[in-house]
């Protein structure tokens, strides 16, 4: 397989993964906003964004902090 092929199957394998861990995780963002995560996408300028419930926009992943289990 060329290596262009196998570094896409590669991203596309640990978006998936990364899909299953935080949808539906409940979530913190910086600026106080909190609730569940509902989807998640890949952004050229930001990487990895996140929609949460209840709240309109997408915001970086790196603004968020995942609530701790009782």
């Amino acid at each position: 397989m060329p290596t262009a092929k196998i570094r896409a199957s590669t991203i596309l394998s640990e978006f998936e993964q990364a899909q299953g861990e935080l949808v539906g995780k409940a979530v913190v963002l910086t600026d106080g906003k909190a609730g569940t995560v509902e989807k998640i996408w890949l952004d050229e300028m930001h990487g990895l964004r996140i929609s949460i419930a209840g709240h309109h926009g997408k915001w970086p992943v790196s603004t968020v902090k995942f609530a701790q289990p009782s």
